[in-house]
């Protein structure tokens, strides 16, 4: 298998522990699951933030309330 299945599904493991540790912090766990699950909150708003900004206002026509 090529090194870019292995970087992908690592990427993915981390994606799904994190989406793993938000659900259990919001139950009540651990110190360090509430940690990992702030890091995975904030590394969410980072690549959504990151998409929206090479867009132009009024690009998305879904998102848009230009439309309306």
């Amino acid at each position: 298998m090529s090194v870019l299945v292995f970087v992908l599904v690592g990427v993915l493991v981390l994606v799904v522990g994190g989406c793993v540790c938000v659900v259990w912090a919001a139950r009540g766990g651990p110190r360090w699951v509430r940690g990992v699950a702030l890091a995975t909150q904030a590394a969410g708003e980072l690549v959504r933030l990151s998409g929206r900004r090479g867009r132009r206002p009024g690009s998305d026509r879904l998102g848009s309330d230009s439309d309306a």
